[in-house]
């Protein structure tokens, strides 16, 4: 007979919980049938006295990226709140000392969006450099008069460097479709990846990412906001890059200096910039807007349907496993980054 898993908590049978945003139809019916669960179903983004209000009264509280979950929301929770079920792999929305502090535990939904968001990194790698955005505006314009040997050059992709910060789950996987794009593999992250995981991507490790940053000629963002990469690449460190170079970001807004990068894009001192996030999205730098070297998108890395759900499944897994009295298997440990 096997040995019941070792309970932590004490079960919760029939736990009240409140998503803050709209999920799909198939994760929100399955918290319904599971949980005494109340659904954000129109999708209005909870106001600052909601989310206080929502954490006063349920024992698990489900936020996603766009949801503030500072110390003093956490201060002001009620004695029922004990997880904090993450929809999403990224908690710096979350104080997660302040949650430590009241006994709350976090989840998040690791691994599970790393195909998309790589997915799309390498739809921005392709696209900047081939000046794929400015050409599809021109055929919608009706100004375009046909081919041209001079018409809408870009540069091509193979045979160039690429520099990756931060080599988890997302930098390996987009190393892996660059690699097919005859792109070479650089990356700077905090540990070394073992020799084996080198080898199968064609990667070499800088242990010195301003060394790095001189020697690439596109550079992606892939680090964790938190408060060692804020603003990481700052002003100086975008001075390290050469004039050529294309920087791609679909990690977090914050970690690039966006002043920094708007002022080295207008005086081309950067070829062009692919990005997903804003340090205050969806707030974008009306500058960014008028360039025609930036490609943008609306915060879209993780924007699949399979994703999505395979995100609320993990949610409910976390929720499912506390409940019953288990560590969460997504728990967020201390010295999460």
């Amino acid at each position: 007979m096997i040995a019941e898993r070792r309970r932590t908590e004490p079960r919760v049978p029939h736990p009240r919980v409140i998503v803050t945003r709209e999920l799909p139809d198939t994760v929100m019916d399955r918290l319904e049938a599971l949980f005494d669960a109340a659904n954000n179903r129109g999708d209005q983004a909870m106001t600052r006295e909601e989310l206080a209000a929502a954490a006063a009264e349920c024992d698990v509280l489900v936020p996603t990226v766009t949801d503030t979950i500072d110390a003093e929301l956490i201060a002001s929770a009620g004695p029922r709140l004990k997880l904090i079920a993450n929809f999403g792999a990224g908690v710096n929305h979350i104080d997660l000392r302040a949650a430590r502090a009241r006994g709350i535990i976090v989840t998040n939904t690791p691994g599970v969006l790393t195909e998309d968001t790589a997915d799309l990194t390498m739809a921005l790698i392709v696209s900047v450099p081939r000046r794929l955005a400015e050409g599809e505006k021109l055929v919608r314009s009706g100004a375009w008069t046909g081919w041209s040997p001079g018409g809408m050059l870009g540069h091509r992709i193979g045979g160039k460097a690429l520099g990756i910060v931060g080599m988890g789950r997302i930098g390996q996987a987009v190393a892996r479709r660059a690699r097919a794009f005859g792109l070479g593999i650089h990356y700077h992250n905090r540990h070394r990846l073992p020799g084996v995981v080198e080898a199968e991507l064609g990667a070499t490790w800088h242990p010195d990412l301003d060394a790095m940053l001189q020697a690439v000629d596109v550079l992606t963002i892939h680090t964790p906001r938190n408060a060692d990469s804020e603003n990481l690449i700052d002003r100086r460190r975008i001075g390290l890059l050469q004039a050529h170079v294309h920087l791609i970001n679909t990690s977090r807004g914050g970690i690039v200096d966006e002043e920094a990068l708007v002022d080295a894009l207008q005086a081309g001192r950067l070829a062009g910039a692919g990005l997903d996030v804003w340090r205050h999205e969806p707030e974008i730098d009306p500058r960014l807007l008028a360039l025609p070297n930036v490609v943008m998108t609306p915060h879209m890395g993780s924007a699949t349907y399979e994703g999505r759900i395979a995100t609320g499944e993990k949610v409910i897994a976390n929720i499912r496993m506390w409940a019953d009295g288990h560590r969460p298997p997504d728990q967020v440990l201390e010295g999460w980054a």
